[in-house]
């Protein structure tokens, strides 16, 4: 008996997950977090709520449960049925891997989800774990958790971000061009970002940028009410004559979803990151980002930290985020993922806690998941395969999700086609 639930815990475990219905998700079928949604857990999918994020992993805001066979249930009894999978690990933490104990304790260190996204989400950043700690003991009602919330986005279709502050140079360019948003911050504060250089050193450069958006996220409603009535026109008026640039074409977008917000005419700041199929995007603590359009496997520290200040109808905590930022300036870096084996990449941000893999299996094809020291999480995004592992074989299709303890060999083989997306401790921690 004994030696049998030794055996269940080191086999791969099915998971029931949860969703999230925020409003910014698509409606309906139209979403791909409905479709995995209702297959993982057989709820019917209504036509009229929004679907935003599916969560694979042990933090409370959104749980994962064991799926538990009558197999499992003869060889370990049912005490186990029902168990989430935070407590489950809790009570086996040997399926984390040694190392992984001793750094995270018995908890699983990432969060996975796929996100639908219809409508931006809100200009946004999460906490370093220092002010996490400080956020958490101050308001735990908004601060749900003590972590960190690096992050990564990969995208499985075309999708849309802002992420970090343009350079110097495109800044001034701005400035000049769009005068509602130097008319928004005042003369002083826009002259002094006109007459910076590089040469004046990083942090001199940094502490113009804070003051100037800080100057602009503060700024009264009736401020920011007048300068996007002013845009609009012009923007309208523009198009009669020219093609609007990306930008501009984004940023009526986004006064249509959120009129009147500042952060419309913030996003004139930020850098506007468009991601193909298989490209992804990391995202490090205090780094300010705001998902705008389409859909991707996201993976993060497991925390749920975030703290807002415009493209939302949610609190904002407009100081906090202020102070907070890195006010890095440039292009994000994007990743193509380091190629495993002809179907399998591997996206490596630099933080400990996780790792993606993207495996796109043609017909016939096979690729083998070598044992990795921590555990993953497997999620079925297309398709339909077999999945091989010690004491597990089974069918494997859209919308199963997969918990591998610690050193298991994964193979998955398919006679049609399989999407199939791990992730994992990040390979470099060990």
């Amino acid at each position: 008996m004994e030696a049998n639930g030794s055996a269940s815990r080191r086999s791969v475990r099915r998971l029931r997950c949860s969703v999230k219905n925020y409003d910014w998700g698509r409606i309906g079928r139209e979403a791909r977090v409905a479709g995995l949604f209702s297959l993982n857990s057989g709820v019917d999918t209504d036509e009229d709520k929004p679907y935003a994020e599916f969560w694979m992993g042990t933090h409370e805001s959104g749980a994962s449960f064991l799926v538990e066979s009558s197999e499992d249930e003869a060889s370990i009894g049912s005490e186990t049925e029902g168990l989430s999978l935070k407590s489950w690990i809790a009570k086996n933490p040997d399926v984390l891997g040694e190392k992984v104990v001793q750094k995270w304790g018995a908890n699983l260190p990432f969060l996975f989800k796929v996100l639908s996204v219809a409508k931006a989400l809100s200009i946004q950043a999460h906490p370093d774990k220092e002010l996490a700690v400080t956020l958490h003991k101050m308001r735990p009602d908004v601060f749900k958790d003590d972590n960190h919330k690096p992050e990564m986005a990969l995208a499985l279709t075309e999708f849309e971000a802002l992420c970090g502050f343009i350079s110097l140079e495109e800044l001034k360019d701005v400035l000049q061009n769009v005068p509602e948003l130097a008319e928004a911050v005042g003369t002083e504060c826009a002259n002094q970002v006109l007459y910076i250089s590089s040469q004046d050193g990083e942090e001199k450069v940094k502490e113009v940028l804070q003051s100037m958006f800080t100057e602009l996220m503060s700024a009264s409603k009736d401020v920011i009410s007048k300068a996007l009535s002013k845009l609009k026109t012009r923007l309208d008026m523009a198009s009669e004559v020219r093609q609007l640039t990306d930008k501009e074409q984004l940023v009526v977008r986004l006064e249509t979803q959120y009129p009147s917000d500042v952060g419309v005419l913030a996003s004139f700041l930020f850098n506007y990151v468009k991601l193909n199929p298989g490209e992804a995007l990391y995202l490090g603590a205090n780094e300010l980002h705001a998902y705008l359009k389409g859909e991707c496997i996201e993976c993060m520290a497991t925390s749920d930290n975030v703290v807002r200040a415009g493209l939302t109808p949610k609190e904002r905590d407009v100081q906090i985020l202020c102070s907070m930022l890195t006010y890095k300036q440039g292009f994000p870096k994007i990743l193509e993922g380091v190629p495993l084996n002809p179907y399998t990449r591997r996206y490596l941000p630099p933080f400990d806690e996780f790792e993606v893999d993207r495996c796109i299996l043609p017909q016939g094809a096979s690729s083998v998941f070598p044992p990795s020291p921590g555990p993953s999480i497997f999620v079925v995004i297309e398709g339909e395969g077999t999945m091989h592992a010690k004491s597990f074989e089974d069918i494997v299709r859209e919308g199963d999700v997969l918990f591998a303890p610690a050193n298991t060999d994964i193979n998955v083989t398919t006679a049609s086609e399989l999407h199939i997306y791990r992730a994992g401790i990040n390979s470099r921690f060990f």
